[in-house]
């Protein structure tokens, strides 16, 4: 008789146990999103720019999430301040200002002449170049999407 009242209490201490442990991970937080967007392609530029700020307003708005811009190749062209056009500086300003970061390619900045000074404002250099910068980033746990 003491066994099966040893058992019971045994039991109701387990189960009591595994549902605090359930309703405790019901109300945690997600894990924060930590997302890398690679652009490379000039006719995408306002493409990608629109899909990290739709990103941004789906996770609740800036702060949300961690989200990184790798930018080579010809579509670095289109941030370039003197060639790149009112909507797109509009559009990264936003997204700067809402914690995206921006990373340009030292390589591509290297064949096109440029220097940081000649990006529009937010970028940082990925001195090993872009997709060392992705690869990097992917390590770090970031999920690669590329739009």
């Amino acid at each position: 008789m003491q066994r099966r009242s040893m058992l019971r209490a045994s039991l109701a201490g387990l189960f009591g146990a595994l549902a605090v442990r359930e309703a405790s991970a019901a109300t945690e937080a997600p894990a924060r999103q930590r997302v890398v967007y690679h652009l490379a392609d000039a006719d995408r530029v306002v493409f990608v720019l629109g899909n990290i700020q739709n990103h941004v307003d789906g996770v609740g708005g800036p702060g949300k999430a961690d989200i990184r811009l790798v930018v080579h190749g010809p579509a670095l062209r289109a941030f370039h301040a003197l060639a790149a056009d009112d909507h797109t500086i509009e559009m990264m300003k936003k997204l700067a200002d809402a914690g995206v970061g921006f990373d340009a390619c030292a390589n591509t900045m290297k064949a096109q002449g440029v220097k940081l000074d000649d990006l529009t404002p937010g970028f940082v250099v990925a001195e090993k170049g872009g997709v060392v910068r992705l690869a990097e980033l992917q390590q770090q746990g970031y999920a690669y999407l590329r739009p």
